[in-house]
């Protein structure tokens, strides 16, 4: 049955047979796919040197009526039953054609080798590969097509009708063959082209791998937000490239697959889930755990360092564990914040509402698509380019590996460490950086690819490390003039490779394949996921296909690692940017007394920005990364110190009060660091809490023995002792009185003493020459008769 539809105007031309000449409407519709293509890996920021395997088909129509084939069942030669085949015919000249007539055809001679497959792909359209299968006759027909029209077709072939007798991969396809004003000939007007295996009764099968990337430049705001949104909101609606993707892993109906994901793109979707919220220093930890830095102060200690006894809070609250958390501070489990419930959902913004849940039925859809059997690889966070950070920061690499932790947030599924480039390229000092529990894939391009006479091996060690190669060839994609990296195309290509393996005499090494970067199915998946299912296909997880294969040994020697890839790069500046920003969220966090969660979410900003897919707009990344850390810089710069303009010390110790002053709404727990240009010894407090929005004022006890003006400078440091960078310089003048002053003052009192002495005698010696009778010695003679 044949339906035609109608198209946009004509895109097309019709050269192909002597005396026709193409119209120009044709190479202007060519130019726009070529540009539309280059714009969609730009897109998805695919570094440069993409190669083969990113370059989907884009020729120029070669003929004025273009075919495609849709569906092929099987997706191998049968050994009984028919071959359907489903496709469609577009008229992509400026004139009407008439009895299109569709056939197909089948090559002569097998392909047995990963080499023949490369280069059949690149045969040109109008070379002959096979013969044209005409009888019964026309398999279908199309009368009329108007320009710019198309129709579908549909026709089965008899297997007795494809005569083959060699086992391997043959050429398969559909000619039209139709009439135009000039009339009709034997030559196609238009064909599509394929490859079919045959692999007979093969009682083996091949474990073949599937890698499923999900990779995506992600960007933030200063505070944290996502950035990007109308390209998220692309590429998580139903036709976006993430949406199709898991509904791709989805066809595969529980079939082991594995996965390979940035954890920075499941995080983002969580973030655009729960109304991408700005970053947030709202306190993560229940004050009242026992286990949580003490509220009162820290160490049981005042301000002023001396102990103060531990007692019930002003509210009446105590250290008693038994006692039941805060509601106003929820146990958390995670840096990405939960998903809004639909009321709140509701009350968002249009735009931001439709993103928010399409962010959610995303993560959804992912959870369900991953089967109980297939294997999540998880990369280093935010795709970091660790081929620049194996060179430049491998503390960073490092760091981003820890920082994608076991577990997609989120989703609730388990990961395992995995590690490759977009492209599959890796340079030696990577592999030497990498964990040994990382999965390594590499692409065997770095090895020869598919040009190789043979198959390469699926496990070899270098530098003594196992490494996964992956194979180019097999998401190379089929022949033109279709796409190229159509699922049909691909699924062919794929079983193809397989094919040439299985019937190798030699070690049959398993397929892994990891889909293309920016690649999007079309059609049904599910369609995909049953023509890999061949009685010979064993469909497996990387893990499994390669368990307890003998990895051959490789010299890192043997490596290609291309320049176009070494100047991709990037450079020291991108990742010191990174860097600073991961040290500056640490750093507020060391400052925040209940907040355990803000250093990882700033983590999250960071690392995204010294990404593989960051390489083609690294300016902008560098920028995001700068300003992020200016905003972070700008919190810990709401703790200040003061002191006085200037101190005295009467003796040779005394108190130097500071002022800590916290304009944040969040409390903070800091220390200070005194120093002297001259000898003095200074006393602080062990560390220093500050509620939100209030100052407290501490007494330093200093003590020297030299008199002088002391430049004592005060530093401001969270509890790691890393300064926040707000310093206060004080002079202290020693005012100390020395030894001989205090001889003479004391001379002076025992003058003074003496002299009250002396007075107060002489005054006695007057008084009594004053009146000597009553001074007299008493004898009875001296007595009055009266009184005797």
């Amino acid at each position: 049955m044949v339906l035609p539809r109608a198209l946009p105007p004509a895109h097309g031309a019709r050269p192909g047979r002597p005396g026709r000449r193409r119209s120009r409407r044709g190479r202007l519709a060519a130019g726009t796919l070529c540009a539309a293509l280059v714009g969609t890996l730009a897109a998805v920021g695919a570094p440069s040197g993409t190669g083969p395997a990113y370059a989907a088909a884009a020729e120029d129509p070669a003929e004025p009526l273009s075919v495609t084939i849709d569906s092929l069942t099987p997706g191998e030669l049968p050994r009984s039953g028919p071959i359907e085949v489903t496709g469609t015919v577009t008229n992509v000249d400026d004139q009407t054609w008439t009895t299109v007539n569709l056939y197909p055809f089948l090559g002569d001679s097998a392909l047995t080798t990963p080499a023949e497959l490369s280069r059949a792909r690149d045969t040109p359209v109008r070379n002959f590969v096979g013969a044209r299968v005409t009888d019964p006759g026309p398999y279908a027909t199309i009368e009329t097509l108007e320009p710019g029209e198309s129709a579908d077709y549909s026709f089965t072939v008899a297997r007795s009708r494809l005569d083959v007798d060699e086992r391997g991969v043959y050429w398969f396809g559909v000619h039209a063959l139709g009439q135009d004003a000039a009339g009709r000939d034997l030559n196609a007007d238009g064909r599509a082209r394929t490859f079919l295996p045959w692999v007979g009764a093969e009682e083996r099968s091949l474990p073949v791998s599937v890698v499923v990337p999900l990779r995506r430049r992600v960007l933030h705001e200063a505070d944290g937000r996502v950035a990007g949104l109308e390209s998220w909101s692309r590429a998580l609606d139903a036709d976006g490239p993430l949406a199709r993707l898991v509904e791709f892993g989805a066809g595969a109906d529980g079939a082991p697959l594995t996965w390979l994901v940035d954890p920075a793109v499941t995080d983002a979707a969580g973030r655009l889930a729960a109304g991408n919220p700005a970053r947030s220093i709202e306190p993560t930890i229940d004050p009242r755990d026992p286990d949580a830095p003490d509220p009162d102060g820290t160490d049981g200690t005042d301000p002023s360092g001396s102990s103060s006894p531990s007692g019930p809070a002003e509210d009446g609250s105590t250290d008693d564990p038994s006692a039941p958390a805060d509601p106003d501070f929820p146990e958390t489990t995670g840096t990405v914040p939960e998903r809004l419930g639909d009321d709140a959902v509701d009350g968002l913004d249009a735009e931001q509402a439709a993103l928010a849940r399409s962010a959610g039925d995303w993560l959804d859809d992912l959870a369900a698509a991953v089967g109980s059997g297939s294997q999540v690889l998880a990369l280093p966070y935010g795709d970091l380019d660790v081929a620049a950070a194996s060179r430049l920061a491998p503390e960073l690499y490092r760091s981003a590996r820890r920082r994608s932790g076991s577990e997609l947030e989120g989703v609730e599924l388990s990961t395992s460490p995995g590690l490759a480039s977009p492209l599959g390229f890796l340079p030696v000092e990577a592999l030497a950086e990498a964990r040994e529990d990382e999965t390594i894939l590499l692409t065997d391009r770095m090895l020869g690819g598919q040009r190789a006479d043979d198959p390469l091996p699926s496990v070899v060690s270098i530098e003594g490390r196992d490494v996964v190669l992956s194979s180019s060839g097999a998401v190379d994609g089929g022949p033109g003039p279709g796409e190229r990296l159509s699922s049909l195309a691909l699924r062919q290509r794929i079983l193809s490779e397989a094919a040439v393996r299985l019937l190798d005499t030699g070690q049959r090494s398993p397929l892994v394949l990891t889909l293309p970067l920016g690649w999007v199915p079309d059609g049904d998946p599910a369609d995909f996921f049953e023509g890999l299912g061949t009685s010979w296909v064993d469909l497996d997880t990387v893990a499994e296909a390669t368990a307890d294969r003998r990895a051959r040994r490789v010299d890192s020697d043997e490596l290609t690692y291309p320049d176009s890839q070494l100047e991709a790069e990037l450079g020291a500046a991108d990742l010191a940017a990174a860097t600073e920003l991961v040290a500056a969220g640490q750093h507020l966090q060391d400052l925040l007394t209940f907040n355990d969660r803000v250093a990882s979410v700033v983590s999250a900003q960071a690392y995204p920005t010294a990404s593989y897919l960051t390489r083609p707009v690294r300016a902008a990344a560098l920028r995001s990364a700068q300003a992020a850390t200016d905003d972070v810089r700008d919190l810990l710069g709401a703790v200040e110190v003061s002191a006085p303009p200037g101190v005295t010390l009467s003796s040779a110790s005394g108190r130097l009060p500071a002022t800590i002053t916290n304009t944040l709404d969040q409390t903070v727990t800091v220390r200070l660091d005194a120093r002297s240009d001259q000898p003095m010894t200074l006393r602080v407090p062990e560390s220093i809490e500050v509620p939100p929005e209030s100052s407290t004022t501490v007494l330093l006890n200093a003590t020297t023995e030299q008199q002088g003006v002391h430049n004592v400078t005060l530093v401001l440091t969270d509890v790691n002792d890393v300064p926040l960078g707000d310093v206060d310089v004080v002079p202290i003048r020693a005012a100390q009185v020395s030894r001989v002053i205090w001889l003479i003052m004391g001379a002076g009192a025992a003058l003074l003493l003496g002299a009250i002495v002396v007075r107060l005698v002489r005054r006695v010696r007057a008084a009594r020459a004053e009146h000597p009778d009553e001074h007299s010695s008493g004898h009875p003679s001296d007595v009055p008769q009266e009184q005797a």
